[in-house]
């Protein structure tokens, strides 16, 4: 059995308003809703977050707060309004960005690398003041878009409050996904889920259910100590039952 619980990305449900998602998680056996920062829980607007956690805490669901804050273009400032949303909010986590948003980890000069890796220190230095843990989206055109730069970004970071998500890039192969889990995998504190292809087209998760099963279970330990939580990131034509239906798959996986 995994040691990953199911959890939901609210970004699969942006135009539903937070408290239909919350009914949604619930009726899907969820544990966990990751809460997007551009959508749902604006940084900074604590009367939403505090609003939104009342909810999730009713409905038994643990709380991360999915951020778009991006180091180092975004500073300690954005930062800290992050933290006002997620303390509020109740989360135990903070996604954010590793690098400047749509920019390959390729075309950083070593000096731009530099300033990623000391505001993401610094960021992480803030969290930990508030018992907050703060994880690197695993994303293309991102400092995090090979497992080459992710792993000399987490190395030179060196600090024990940062950890990755991951999740596959659309179309990678099993076997190449095995080898980079097998790499960061100590790292690794959360997943995002979804089955995609190369183009970016959407199946139910069924259909890569062996896939994900295989990942997780080749997942080496990590250094992460607190619940883990495997997180449905979009859904077919961004349906409600196909979110069930995916829920239902991700619970099987998860049990297996």
């Amino acid at each position: 059995m995994s040691d990953f619980e199911p959890g939901l990305c609210t970004v699969t449900f942006r135009g539903l308003p937070p408290e239909s998602i919350v009914d949604l998680a619930r009726e899907a056996r969820l544990a966990a809703i990751e809460w997007a920062g551009d959508a749902h829980v604006p940084p900074g607007d604590t009367s939403i977050a505090r609003i939104v956690g009342r909810h999730c805490e009713r409905a038994g669901l643990a709380t991360s707060y999915g951020s778009y804050v991006a180091p180092p273009t975004d500073h300690l400032f954005e930062f800290m309004r992050t933290v006002e949303s997620a303390i509020a909010l109740g989360a135990s986590n903070i996604r954010i960005w590793a690098g400047t948003r749509r920019r390959d980890s390729k075309d950083y000069s070593a000096g731009e690398r530099r300033a990623a890796v000391d505001a993401i220190r610094d960021m992480a230095a803030e969290a930990a003041r508030h018992d907050i843990s703060v994880s690197l989206e695993y994303h293309p055109q991102s400092l995090t878009d090979t497992t080459e730069s992710a792993c000399e970004l987490i190395e030179s970071i060196a600090h024990d409050n940062v950890y990755l998500y991951w999740q596959p890039r659309p179309g990678l192969a099993l076997g190449e996904a095995i080898a980079e889990v097998a790499r960061i995998g100590e790292h690794i504190s959360h997943v995002h889920v979804f089955a995609w292809d190369r183009d970016r087209n959407r199946f139910p998760l069924a259909s890569a259910a062996d896939y994900w099963r295989t990942i997780l279970a080749s997942l080496p330990a990590s250094r992460w100590k607190g619940r883990r939580f495997a997180m449905l990131e979009f859904v077919a034509d961004d349906d409600p039952n196909a979110f069930f239906e995916d829920a239902a798959t991700l619970r099987k996986i998860l049990s297996d």
